[in-house]
């Protein structure tokens, strides 16, 4: 039921279409890689799923094959149609519109408590990690995301304290989700071949790790933390803490950003409350 590698190539030749760079546009042309995909979401009959990026249905055609219900959303008025066509008969609602400007409350209708909503995505690689990072924020609904993305933004995502990869999106995802690099996909299934290894990350929702206002003022000094992250903290944070802050929230002074967890920026913060 899923695309192989010559009927993604027979789509795009039959109505004239490329990928497209400016899009970040890479057809998924492996039956195991979407079912993989699909197995690792654990979703299955009358599950609702969101799909962002459904360019030719390749895992849209996993997702419903394994019985979800599911709204596939994509952005390129030229691929639109052919998606449609593709997918519309076996079951699925097509979209079309920027996920990253789209009114997610009025798509996502929170009418049926019981059926939570699970993204699974092939995500475009230019805005995966901003695209996870505000449904986060703005959109509960979506209590699982399980996406594939270029393998280092998964490893940023899903990263800890004092790793090479552990950054903003790191501290930010852990506000809201836990988060665990699941599988890795070689460039070899895509159509057009990436130039870089993607993986799949696990994120799940949990609650929030404070308030909204405890939000802002904590995520205001990590922005400006790892803005200078290869500083000390008593320097990259000198306009901001006073004599004696770092200590009273049990960091040391000669620490830098990556050293430090969630817990310890939500101390800070505190502290400077």
């Amino acid at each position: 039921m899923t695309h192989s590698p010559s009927a993604i190539r027979a789509l795009l030749a039959e109505h004239g279409l490329e990928a497209s760079r400016a899009l970040g546009q890479n057809f998924v042309a492996d039956a195991n890689t979407v079912r993989k995909i699909v197995r690792l979401a654990g979703v299955g009959p009358g599950d609702r799923v969101v799909e962002v990026g459904a360019g030719l249905g390749s895992l849209t055609l996993a997702l419903l094959e394994a019985g979800a219900d599911v709204t596939a959303i994509e952005l390129d008025k030229h691929l639109v149609p052919v998606l449609r066509s593709v997918v519309e008969p076996e079951g699925a609602t097509v979209v079309e519109a920027d996920a990253m400007q789209l009114a997610w409350s009025a798509l996502l209708l929170p009418e049926d408590a019981d059926r939570p909503w699970t993204l699974v995505a092939n995500l475009p690689y230019n805005i995966a990690a901003p695209l996870v990072l505000d449904l986060l924020e703005g959109v509960p609904a979506i209590e699982r995301m399980v996406v594939l993305v270029q393998l280092e933004v998964a490893e940023r995502l899903a990263a800890g304290p004092g790793t090479k990869t552990y950054g903003i999106p790191s501290v930010k995802r852990a506000w809201w989700a836990d988060a665990a690099v699941v599988a890795k996909v070689p460039a070899s299934v895509f159509i057009p071949q990436p130039r870089v290894v993607s993986a799949v990350v696990d994120l799940r929702r949990h609650r929030p790790a404070g308030t909204e206002a405890e939000r802002a003022a904590v995520f205001d000094l990590i922005e400006t933390g790892f803005n200078q992250r290869r500083k000390m903290l008593r320097r990259s944070l000198a306009a901001k803490v006073g004599p004696g802050d770092l200590e009273a929230a049990g960091i040391r002074p000669e620490a830098r950003a990556e050293e430090l967890s969630l817990p310890d920026w939500q101390r800070l913060a505190a502290v400077l409350a």
